[in-house]
């Protein structure tokens, strides 16, 4: 029977900040990270690759919690780990001493993400599936067995969760043959980074068109005079009939965020994007209820801690789009659940990805919600970012302003060799150069 035989850490950055790629208001200098863990078996065929997403300074913080973790995981069976993930989760989560560190939340919560990627990971590359075709194929009963449910009786019951997944099963096959033909449509973040010039901004904005985008996103909130003049700009460039949204990334207290989004509404914005403090749920409700009249949505969630902040903000109607975190909610077993509270609530899911690896895990969660919970694609759009693909083994293809259906086995989470070697934090090939090079 195969057993985990090591656990390989990989502290893996890419200098972003160079080219101001990620920059916005509060993140003046992120260069993409992931903290980095392969679950290596005796088979070499079996193997599982996760991570969570980091901008740089700090990541080696992940990186030791992901290794107290994951080490307990050492010498365990690997069809254990993978015919059973709710238990290994509950395992993990059950640990009182990390836990003290951070219940449901921090750094603590980042490192489950890691290790728990990396178990759905291994569970659908030893199933020679795709992990949202796992996924949608397990039956209700066992997913919902798998899902961390606790804390959410309140506004979501086992039941109702598995009624929910019973209910979509005979729109799969139908909603496959959909997606196969047309994918899931996408927004992109890469053309209104805000470091970058207004010329810049114009010409990705008129590339993105071309690329068949219909939402784009611009970053605001540092300041007022330049996010008006970047969004005329940009407005001017897309036209009337495509989706502009902006991001201020929690930048401003809340009466500072109603009347800045009131200032900027006759640019004829989709959403304002983390308005204030990820935390505050009343003070998200306050700013949809100003904005909403100026037909604007509020779309948080990049920093929701985990699915009870996000049973929160659906109970209080102070979200109207649904921003999910592929490694900051605590993996499948966490992100389900939340996407059947959408659901319940009637609010669109539109995850983040604007980080390295993001996209390719967020290329399966919008099929799986699309093919197993939601349905309709209307309303829903997902992030994609068009940084640092080429260093993934099964990179997300994005074809006219959409995702299409991976295709290899696993979550697409594993990093190819060569770009670990050059990559990794401070003694990667491409870093020692760096560091060879700087002037003295």
């Amino acid at each position: 029977m195969n057993t985990i035989t090591s656990i390989d850490l990989i502290d893996l950055r890419f200098p972003t900040s160079e080219s101001q790629d990620g920059s916005d208001a509060v993140n003046k200098d992120a260069d993409y990270s992931a903290a980095y863990l392969r679950l290596v078996t005796d088979d070499p065929a079996v193997y599982g690759c996760g991570f969570t997403f980091t901008i740089g300074r700090g990541n080696d913080i992940c990186l030791q919690a992901v290794e107290a973790m994951a080490s307990t995981l050492m010498n365990r069976r690997v069809a254990d780990l993978c015919d059973h993930p709710g238990e290994i989760y509950r395992e993990l989560a059950a640990d009182s001493q990390l836990r003290w560190l951070g219940p449901d939340k921090g750094v603590v919560h980042l490192a489950r993400a890691a290790v728990m990627n990396a178990i759905w990971d291994m569970a659908a590359r030893r199933a020679k599936k795709p992990l949202w075709q796992f996924v949608c194929d397990m039956e209700p009963e066992a997913l919902v067995d798998a899902l961390d449910m606790t804390y959410l009786s309140d506004a979501l019951t086992r039941q109702e969760a598995v009624t929910m997944l019973q209910q979509q099963r005979p729109q799969h096959r139908e909603r496959i043959s959909t997606l196969q033909h047309e994918g899931f449509p996408c927004y992109t973040t890469s053309a209104g980074w805000l470091g970058y010039s207004d010329e810049k901004l114009a010409r990705l904005c008129r590339e993105a068109l071309d690329e068949g985008y219909r939402h784009i996103k611009l970053k605001v909130g540092a300041d007022a005079a330049d996010d008006e003049r970047r969004l005329s700009i940009a407005r001017s460039v897309i036209g009337p009939e495509t989706h502009l949204m902006i991001d201020a990334n929690q930048i401003w207290d809340v009466p500072e965020a109603i009347a800045r989004v009131r200032a900027l509404a006759h640019h004829d914005l989709l959403w304002i994007e983390e308005p204030t403090s990820p935390d505050d749920v009343l003070g998200h409700r306050a700013v949809a209820e100003a904005v909403r009249p100026e037909g604007i949505g509020v779309a948080t969630g990049e920093h929701g801690m985990n699915r009870v902040l996000f049973k929160q903000l659906l109970q209080a109607d102070a979200v109207d789009f649904v921003q999910i975190d592929s490694c900051r909610l605590a993996s499948i077993n966490e992100i389900i659940p939340v996407l059947l509270l959408a659901k319940k609530y009637g609010k669109p899911v539109c995850p983040h990805a604007g980080g390295v690896g993001l996209c390719e895990l967020v290329n399966h969660l919008v099929m799986i919600d699309y093919i197993a919970v939601s349905g309709p694609v209307e309303g829903r759009v997902a992030e994609f970012v068009d940084h640092l693909h080429e260093h993934f083994v099964d990179p997300s293809i994005v074809r006219d302003g959409a995702y299409t259906l991976p295709q290899a086995p696993g979550y697409s989470s594993e990093i190819r060799t060569e770009s670990l070697a050059a990559w990794a934090w401070p003694h990667g090939t491409e870093w020692v150069r760096r560091t060879q090079e700087a002037p003295a």
